[in-house]
């Protein structure tokens, strides 16, 4: 037999041997971070909860998932150990970037007077708009006017 009948089965038996060699890294990776949790440390479950941890045993662990309602895992079922910060992020909505105020460049570099300067230009420009359903003055008269003539009209056309 030749080496070239061979050589179909060498391919495959090594593309299996280098997949089987990353399944097992990332499940020795998966294991190293299912021991790095501690206790108060948060995390999100295979099936997308997120709770935090509080007491940690051999193969289960006890997880808060509300304020005073506990459940027991296993810790084949932790999907990642999340950091404080998204942990706070994902599930209480905390922005860290929202906590510090956010100056523009430009408005630094206003005096007084040219924001004073400003506003005055931009209230000039601006017209004021009525909401009130009832209109006044001048336009009272002019809608009234306008009411009539259709009535007006409206009775010609019925004779």
């Amino acid at each position: 037999m030749s080496l070239l009948t061979f050589l179909p089965f060498v391919v495959l038996i090594g593309a299996m041997f280098l997949m089987t060699r990353s399944a097992k890294k990332k499940q020795q990776q998966a294991a190293e971070m299912r021991d790095a949790m501690q206790p108060g440390t948060g995390v999100r479950t295979i099936g997308g909860m997120y709770a935090t941890v509080k007491e940690l045993h051999d193969d289960t662990v006890l997880l808060e998932v509300a304020p005073g309602v506990h459940a027991v895992y296993a810790k084949n079922a932790i999907g990642a150990v999340l950091d404080d910060e998204e942990y706070n992020r994902i599930v209480h909505g905390d922005d860290p970037a929202a906590a510090a105020p956010v100056v523009p460049d430009d408005a630094s570099s206003l005096t007084e007077a040219d924001h004073a300067e400003a506003s005055d230009t931009a209230d000039s420009d601006v017209s004021k708009i009525q909401l009130s359903k009832k209109p006044q003055g001048d336009e009272a008269a002019a809608v009234d006017a306008d009411a009539d003539v259709t009535k007006d009209n409206k009775a010609d056309g019925d004779k």
